[in-house]
């Protein structure tokens, strides 16, 4: 069956369809992107301005066009934390959803982040044992932990990239000071976070996904031969930390030359470098493997199983 997911996000518009089938995995034929940053149209009273809903209009029209070109059989649509937490939201998931002539499953943060775990734990296996998992977007970070498939305990908070960038570190570059009450405000969030999560079994594994975690595990980690020629990114938080002042005092439009940053995360890495430190630090995390899937394969994996059964 020719599947597709449309992760509606608070960065992208990302389609991404597979051929599935039982007990199979979800490996992408085609994928489609539109970047947005939503975290630009909102208004001071939170809702999503018109140029921001036409942006995501337009972005959903191209991907449903892909979707009939690519024969897509069923089209699982989905929306997270920036349409999800705006003043306008219904308004706007109900045009989404007259512009798609279907429903649109709109995620709250656990959500996210149980489909995300479902994908972690699938990637490494029962093998991984207590896994932890770190998942940044641009509107939240979510922050998951257990021994099965389903997490044990799954939160999110308004910690995502995109978000930060705009309410902490608006100049290009943002330097020093700036970037110190981004560190200590994402310090005080985690706080409380963290102490729920001590209460679990400590892990085995930690775990990165996201587009903005991988960017920057190109940026100051390093690969591990993996078991079927596939590289395993490793990154370490005092790498991550010693690179923070560097990204701090250079400009956006310099950013995109290092290593692993592309075009359309130059704005917000800065920020998702220091959200992803403060979380690292605040559940005592010295290091964490990126995994190559995240909420959409997470999406597509739930699906493909109730398929199977």
């Amino acid at each position: 069956m020719r599947l597709g997911v449309l992760d509606i996000g608070s960065n992208t518009v990302h389609l991404l369809i597979a051929n599935a089938q039982p007990g199979g995995r979800p490996l992408a034929a085609t994928s489609e992107k539109r970047t947005l940053r939503l975290m630009r149209y909102l208004q001071d009273d939170g809702a999503i301005s018109p140029d921001g809903v036409d942006a995501i209009l337009k972005a959903v029209r191209k991907a449903r066009k892909v979707a009939k070109k690519e024969g897509v059989e069923e089209l699982l649509a989905t929306a997270t934390s920036a349409v999800r937490e705006a003043a306008n939201g219904p308004e706007v998931i109900a045009q989404i959803e007259e512009t798609l002539g279907q429903s649109l499953q709109v995620l709250g943060g656990s959500d996210e982040a149980r489909f995300t775990f479902l994908a972690v734990r699938r990637w490494f296996g029962w093998s991984a044992g207590q896994i932890l998992l770190f998942d940044i977007g641009g509107g939240s970070l979510e922050v998951a932990g257990g021994s099965e498939e389903l997490p044990q305990m799954a939160e999110s908070v308004q910690l995502g990239a995109g978000r930060m960038t705009v309410r902490h570190l608006p100049e290009d570059p943002p330097g020093d000071e700036a970037v110190a009450r981004l560190a200590a405000h994402a310090e005080e969030t985690l706080a409380p976070l963290a102490t729920r999560f001590g209460r679990i079994a400590r892990p085995d594994h930690v775990v990165g996904s996201s587009k903005t975690i991988r960017s920057l595990s190109r940026l100051v980690g390093y690969k591990r031969p993996g078991w079927s020629g596939i590289d395993r990114w490793m990154l370490p938080r005092a790498a991550l930390g010693a690179w923070i002042p560097v990204l701090s005092r250079i400009p956006a439009q310099s950013r995109q030359e290092l290593p692993g940053i592309t075009q359309d995360r130059t704005f917000q890495i800065t920020a998702g470098a220091v959200v992803l430190h403060e979380a690292m630090k605040a559940l005592d995390v010295d290091e964490l493997e990126v995994s190559p899937w995240a909420l959409r394969e997470g999406v597509l994996l739930r699906y493909i199983e109730d398929m199977g059964w």
